[in-house]
């Protein structure tokens, strides 16, 4: 039997308070400016934006790509709380999750099992971002995105009713196993499901989703001088650390593509990137900047490749990889990627450099092969920054 709930009342609407359709309107135009809502429509992702500082914490507003997704118009969700989604199936853990992170006015991301206006179960994965009021010092508004989450194979788990075939029928018609253990399963596989795990590209996909929202709202609370901002992991760029002017100057002299990540950060964030980087990937560097490197991956990138690299880093070394990466368009192109630790004067590990090369440009520059040039990059950056620590003295480091 399937695990729905009831279908939403058609007539829900016309019980919403006209006050606080009102106030629901208003929390965003007042802070951001009227044109604030044309932007927010014109953003592709499944998303919505709720108030915390109107009582019951209602929704201000629903993307387009909400309401295909959810089946939900704009005007039967604004105005109210995102408890309308639940329903009989919804873990209660991760809806715990999700209350502890707006009372501590933190970021979370969790798969969570919601319901479609129809009464249908599907399951998203729920990334939610504060977006906090500069003069306030608190979060004014929350970004709540939502991905869904599809089915995969199962793989190698044994199937319950070939478990349950063997057993007597008084043991499968046990009142405390449930007589359902007697009905074909498979049928059933999708509402028994305990719980999805989102991929990492999922993840990425939603934290991107979450930076682009957020920052098409730092850019209108602009026009409004009421300006926000956003902190924690997954943040809009621009909030990570600044490099020293002598460093940035030394950087930009280096004309391979590379960024550098700091370990010392959550995260590990990109805090440079170079134009060659901008140029093979297709984003501005404020799209980058205060991300993890991560957001290049998608579909087809090998796990074992991303392991390893992983592993490079917890042990402080080299490494070199072929990796499967994706610009901004979305056009893919191998990468042979090189990373190295950066130390500083004193020799602590201060940053870790990646240099990219794409192979399917890869040719001489000047007599020299694109790995000799690489390395030539990773030399370049790691004498900038133990000249610049060495001169300035104590440095990043562990």
């Amino acid at each position: 039997m399937v695990v729905r709930a009831p279908p939403y009342p058609t007539t829900a609407t016309a019980h919403l308070p006209r006050r606080a359709r009102s106030m629901a309107a208003d929390s965003l135009t007042a802070r951001y400016s009227d044109w604030i809502l044309d932007a927010l429509d014109e953003l592709p992702d499944n998303f919505l934006i709720s108030d915390p500082s109107i009582a019951g914490h209602p929704i201000v507003f629903a993307s387009r790509g909400f309401s295909a997704m959810s089946g939900f118009a704009t005007a039967e969700v604004v105005g109210r709380n995102g408890r309308v989604f639940q329903g009989p199936a919804t873990d209660r853990q991760a809806v715990l999750a999700i209350r502890e992170a707006v009372r501590e006015e933190r970021p979370v991301q969790t798969a969570i099992l919601n319901y479609r206006r129809d009464g249908t179960p599907h399951w998203i994965l729920f990334h939610l971002a504060p977006v906090f009021g500069e003069a306030e010092g608190r979060a004014v508004h929350f970004v709540a995105v939502q991905v869904p989450i599809p089915r995969r194979p199962c793989g190698s788990k044994p199937r319950p009713r070939a478990v349950f075939a063997a057993c007597r029928d008084e043991v499968r018609t046990d009142p405390e196993l449930g007589y359902e253990l007697a009905v074909d399963l498979d049928i059933r596989a999708p509402e028994i499901e305990e719980s999805r795990e989102a991929s990492e590209h999922e993840k990425e996909r939603a934290t991107n989703a979450a930076n682009e929202i957020l920052s098409v709202l730092t850019r209108y609370s602009k026009i409004t001088g009421k300006r926000v901002c956003a902190r924690g992991f997954g943040s809009a760029a621009g909030t990570v650390p600044p490099l020293s002017s002598s460093l940035l100057l030394s950087l930009g002299r280096i004309k391979q593509s590379f960024v550098l990540t700091d370990p010392h950060l959550h995260d590990m964030p990109i805090v440079y990137a170079s134009d060659a980087f901008l140029s093979l990937t297709g984003y501005s560097r404020h799209e980058v900047l205060g991300r993890n490197c991560r957001f290049l991956n998608g579909p087809g990138t090998d796990n074992s490749a991303l392991l390893m690299i992983k592993e490079s880093i917890q042990a402080g070394r080299n490494s070199a990889v072929h990796l499967l990466n994706f610009r901004k368009d979305g056009s893919s192109f191998w990468n042979n990627l090189h990373i190295s630790p950066v130390r500083n004067a004193s020799g602590k590990i201060a940053f870790f450099v990646g240099v990219q090369v794409d192979e399917g440009s890869k040719k001489e520059e000047h007599g020299v092969s694109p790995e000799i040039w690489q390395l030539a990059a990773v030399g370049a950056v790691k004498v900038a920054v133990r000249s610049l620590s060495a001169a300035e003295g104590p440095s990043r480091s562990s």
